[in-house]
This record gives structure tokens, sequence and C-alpha cells, in this order.
């Protein structure tokens, strides 16, 4: 539950939680003057909001110390600097983590020390050592794995000492650190690996990697993917300006990512002290160890090993306001990414991952024609596209896509134009089929009021347009040995939009089944923009983005350029339930935290990236009393009346990591639940 003591608008009300690396000038073999700094850093970074706040390795010393590392004069520093940050911790709320070398067992440690609340709260030794290049760590210090002592005293008082250690927040529960030190990271089992299986969420790597070409983004590929692996925050502080240049170069790269995602960097190469702070979300690295049960597999293949791991609770102040919001992106369109290349790259893959699925299915029937309703809209504009594209690799006539627009009661003149023209540049069969005559009798012999005449336009009248247009497809599959291909969309699918049965619901295969409308909009004009049904296609490709979507089956003005059915009108607008959607389909997330990221991405329209160039798309913006009441809708009919029709929907690939709602895939759930829970918690938002 959201944590009542906090606002709404809090980060850390819903499992965020913020830190910090630090990048300190240094100086070597100063620890008085490296104290003070990582000091000032730690105060600034925790009023700021922070409550972890990661250093480089031997910080306190600098890590070019080489054979200084062994005058007792500096070690004797390093512990009176050690003590000043101990000292410092207690009026600063939030948790530290400095670097400094250690005596213990009369051995020399390369450590990272834990200090929060005025207290030293643990010690861990780097557990692998670098002997080969340009270092000599095996040199002057000792291994984790030598040493015998399990505690050290420190001013009187024992304290946990060792690499298996971990640190729980108590007034963050989600929140429990690892530390390693710089190599550890670098071996092919990381001690950051167990830690995870182990509970830790927030792994910390104080590192003093000098910089070489290339060794940069060889560093993001390292933290990304161990990130990704683990499920898990990592913080990588590495040392800058200070470190002694007689053989090597530092260019202090600080690096903060989540589950494979970077969510800050520092700036190399600076000449300056500074931090960089991120928000991470602690609720979704705990959701995704639940979801991938092998996770859960490797801790139990693990458990002896893991049950010796000792946890060290300590305290911070939560802040009741942290400045700035919430301090990481959060993308109005979690299905399309702001970036144009990565944008474009999206499109080509979701396109190719949909074509190449109706090919396999094409190939595995020995069915040659593909039967399709084209209604002018965006549904079925893109499913048409990516059948010409299937005929094309199948080296089959584009003729051989028997597409039919079937023109009912509401049908307008402009959306009946477009599916002309658009069935004109792909080159298919193109016919038309006034289904009004069908419906008329049906609406006769249901004895339905429309039957004389009455403007009666109630779902009845609805579902006959719909129901016969798709018994129409069949019936063609079946004269011409075809197969009918599906238009309908992902967010359809959660809403329920759809009517069920021989209806927009049902098809042979689906190629758009698990394509969210947001996204669809994006690859018509992916096509549009990329020409491959030339130019008088992308033409009519971007006149139909401009149309209002409606299923056009309640009839509209007479004269009106656009449908007056307007789809959004009942359900929301796309662009809002697509993000209701995805964050609670990808994530299970509550709905009090899909309102709050609801806010942070769409209730300024001047902030943040948005996924379109040209400035095409419309720009909208969405208040809080707007985002709980379109949530409201979407709770409602996603876990109360549309399950029965996601229970058999046709088949149809999975392109994304946002999930499908197929019951053979990603969500298989009852049809007759209820939704009082998530409607209920939606009241903790406010309005």
């Amino acid at each position: 539950m959201t944590d009542p003591q906090l606002s709404f608008l809090n980060p850390y009300a819903h499992g965020f939680a913020r830190v910090a690396v630090a990048v300190p000038r240094n100086r070597v073999a100063d620890p008085v003057f490296n104290a003070a700094e990582a000091i000032r850093l730690y105060r600034e970074a925790a009023a700021e909001g922070a409550v972890v706040v990661a250093f480089p390795e031997l910080g306190l010393s600098a890590y070019t110390c080489d054979d200084l590392f062994h005058q007792a004069a500096l070690l004797d520093a390093c512990g009176v600097a050690l003590q000043q940050v101990v000292e410092a911790s207690a009026s600063i709320g939030a948790a530290a983590i400095v670097g400094l070398p250690l005596r213990v067992d009369h051995r020399l440690f390369n450590c990272a020390a834990v200090v929060a609340g005025g207290k030293l709260l643990g010690v861990l030794p780097k557990t692998y050592l670098p002997n080969y290049g340009e270092f000599y760590e095996g040199r002057q210090f000792n291994a984790a794995d030598a040493a015998l002592s399990t505690e050290i005293d420190w001013r009187g008082e024992r304290i946990p000492f060792g690499a298996d250690l971990l640190f729980q927040c108590r007034q963050i529960p989600l929140l429990k650190l690892h530390v390693e030190i710089c190599e550890d990271v670098w071996v092919p089992i990381p001690p950051s690996s167990y830690a995870a299986l182990a509970g830790a969420t927030v792994l910390v790597n104080l590192s003093a990697s000098n910089i070489t070409i290339g060794k940069s983004a060889y560093r993001h590929q390292l933290v990304s993917l161990h990130s990704a692996r683990c499920l898990a925050a990592y913080l990588y502080s590495s040392a800058g300006i200070g470190e002694s240049t007689t053989d090597l170069a530092w260019d202090g790269q600080g690096l903060i990512y989540e589950s494979g995602e970077m969510l800050a960097e520092s700036e190399r190469f600076s000449n300056s002290s500074h931090i960089v702070s991120a928000d991470v979300d602690l609720e979704r690295v705990s959701r995704e160890r639940m979801r991938q049960n092998s996770f859960g597999v490797s801790v139990q293949k693990h458990k002896a090993e893991l049950s010796k791991w000792r946890t060290v609770p300590f305290d911070v102040a939560v802040p009741a306001q942290p400045p700035h919001g919430l301090m990481r992106k959060v993308e109005r369109f979690p299905y399309v990414p702001a970036n144009a290349r990565t944008r474009d790259e999206r499109c080509h893959e979701v396109f190719n991952i949909q074509v190449q699925s109706l090919v396999q299915r094409m190939e595995a029937t020995g069915i040659s024609k593909l039967v399709i309703g084209v209604s002018g809209g965006l549904d079925s504009t893109h499913a048409l596209m990516v059948c010409a594209q299937a005929m094309d690799r199948l080296k089959l006539p584009r003729a051989n896509i028997l597409a039919y627009t079937m023109p009912g009661f509401a049908t307008s003149d402009r959306t009946l134009s477009q599916a002309h023209k658009l069935m004109a540049a792909t080159g298919c069969s193109a016919q038309e089929i006034d289904i009004r005559p069908s419906c008329l009798q049906m609406l006769k012999d249901l004895e339905h009021p429309h039957s004389d005449a009455a403007p009666r336009y109630d779902i009845t009248f609805e579902n006959v347009q719909a129901g016969e247009r798709t018994s129409h497809l069949f019936r063609l599959a079946n004269l011409h040995n075809g197969i009918v291909v599906g238009t309908g969309d992902l967010s359809e699918l959660a809403l329920g939009w759809c009517t069920y049965g021989v209806g927009d619901h049902m098809s042979h295969y689906n190629v758009n089944a698990s394509v969210p409308k947001t996204l669809i909009k994006h690859l018509v004009r992916w096509v549009a923009d990329t020409g491959q049904i030339g130019s008088d296609g992308s033409d009519v490709l971007r006149a139909i983005l401009d149309t209002e979507v409606s299923p056009e089956l309640i009839p509209s003005t007479p004269g009106a350029d656009q449908p007056s059915q307007k789809t959004e009108d009942t359900i929301g607008p796309y662009e809002l339930q697509d993000f209701n959607l995805y964050y609670t389909l990808r994530y299970g997330f509550r709905p009090t935290k899909v309102a709050f990221l609801a806010y942070t991405a769409w209730h300024d329209l001047t902030q943040g990236a948005w996924p379109d160039d040209s400035h095409e798309l419309v720009r909208n913006e969405y208040g809080l009393r707007d985002i709980k009441r379109h949530l409201g809708t979407f709770l409602w009919r996603f876990f109360k009346t549309s399950q029965f029709k996601r229970s058999c929907v046709p088949n149809g690939p999975k392109v994304g990591s946002g999930g499908s709602l197929s019951p053979r895939g990603d969500w298989r759930a009852p049809s007759d639940s209820e939704a009082e829970v998530w409607l209920a918690e939606l009241k903790g938002v406010p309005d």
C-alpha cells in the first residue's frame, strides 16, 4: 500500500528511492581534504533527497597511492577521515559508502565502509584484486577471502566485516544494499550476483577504473547487463580528477542503472566535484523478481550459501517532499519511444514480427489468399500493410489479398473514400459490399425498432453491423480458400472494445493482437514516411492518421467530415489508456502508482520529449482529476467486464515486452473477476 504518511506526489510513497553517485575532486594521500570534500557532497546529495550516496574506491586516500598504502601515517589519517564521515552522518540522514584502506589482522584490505545515523554500519573488503596490466593491487592488499575476522573493533564497538554483508533500511523495506569494489563486477560471477539472490535490491560499486579508449562504453555494457541479470539497481562510482596521472588517466564516470536501463550518468572528465542522482523503482525490482520464477529457482539452487549472508539494519530520514519531483524519465507513450532513431527501429522490428508471423501461418496452412475487411481506419490499414508485405515476402501477387470495404448505416464518405484509395495504392483485389440490406433483414427478423425506421441506435443496432461484416469475411474466406486476417488491437482487447464472437473479436489470425493503438498510429506513420506503398499511398495513410477513431456504427450528422461517434468519448483517450495498460499489465502496479506515473508524464505538455519530430501529433496534457477518472474507466473495463472476450481470442503474435493478452501467453485471468480492490485503491488518488 502507498505510505499514508507521505504526500501523493512524493516518489517515496510509490516505491521509489533516490540514490546518488558522487565523483569528488581528491588529493593523493590527503585524507583530511578528501574527507571534507566527501562530507560536502554527502550533505549536498541528501539535501537533494537522496538516501544512499556512493563514493569512489579508496576515495579517502586516493587510489593511486601505490606503496604509500604501507605508510602508517597515511593509514592512521584514513581512519581519522572515516570517523569524520561517520560523525557527519549523524546529522545528514542518508547512508554513505566510502572507500579506504583498512588494517585487519595485520593485513591491509581495500575496503568500502557503509555509514549512516552517526554509526559505522559495516565494512566490506574487495574480493578480487587485479594484478595484471597497469594494476598491482596484489602488492599492497589482501583479498576478502584471506580475512579471518568477521568483525573489527572500531572506536570500542564491534563492527561487521566481510564481503557477505547486506544493509537493510528500516524506513524503506525494499531498500537493501550490497557493496562490491571495482574488479569485483568484471569477473565471471561477481559477488553482487549472490547478494541479489540474497535480497539486495541496490548494488553499489566503488571503483577507480582508469580510462582508456573504449572503456567507457564497456562499463556501460557491463553495468547494464549485470543490473539486468540481477534484476537490481546498480550504482557505479569511479575516481576522477585529482588521482595521479603518473602513468594513468581518469574520467570520473558515475552510472546509475536499473534492470538494464540507464537512469543517470555523470559528466566525464569534469574538473570539479559533482554528484548525479536518480530515483530507482524498488517496487519494480521486487515485482520483476517475483514474476521471473527463474530468479527464485536460482535462489533455491544457492540457498545453502545464501543462508550465511548477514544483514545489518540501518535508518534514514525519508524526505517529506524531495525536490524536483520524480527524478527519472517516464515516457508518455511507453510503447512508443520518443527518440526518433529508437522509434524507427521499434517500428521496423514490430512490423517484421507481424509480417513473419503471418508468413509462417500462411506457409503452415498452405493457404495463399488473405481476406481482410478495410474500413479506412487505423487498425485495418496497418493490418493491410502487413498483408501486403507478407505477399511480397512469399513472392505472391498482392492480388491474393482479397480486401473488402463494407459500408453500413454510419460509414462516412471520408472513411469509405480512404478505404478505396488505400486498397488501390496497395494493389490488392478490392471490392465493396454494402451490408445495409443484410443488416436490415436481420433487424427485421429481430423485430428491432430500426427496421421500421425508428432512430434507435442501441447495442443491438451496432453489433448487427459488426457481426454482418465479420460473417461476410468468414464466408468469403470459405469461398476463396483463404484465411481472415484480424485487425483488432491490444488496446481494444484491454478495454473490451470489440464485438464478441462473430464480430471484430474474431478472425483466423490476428496480426494486431498485441499491438496497442498508440503504436499502430506510429507504425502507419512509419510506413507512410518510408514510402512502402508509393507517394499516393503515403498521402492516404496520412489522411487516415488525421481521421477520428470511430467504430462508425451510429449514423453521423449529414455532411460531417469526421465520424460523429468517437470511441474515446466512451472509453477515454487511448494515449492515457495505453499508459494505464502498460503499467498494469507489465508490472502489476497498484492504481495509485499508475496515476502518479501518469501525472508525472502527462501533467505538463511542455516537459519531456514527444515521439513526433514533425509535430503532427496532437499534444495533450492531463490533470490528476482526469487521470483518475480515465484510470477508473480502464480498471472497470479491464478487470470486470472484458476478460471473457480475451479468454477466447484468435492466434496472433506477441510483439513486445509490454505483454500480450492472449490466454495462452502473458495473461491468464478469470472471466468473472471483480474490480473492487483496484477501484478502492484508486480512491487514494487525490482529486
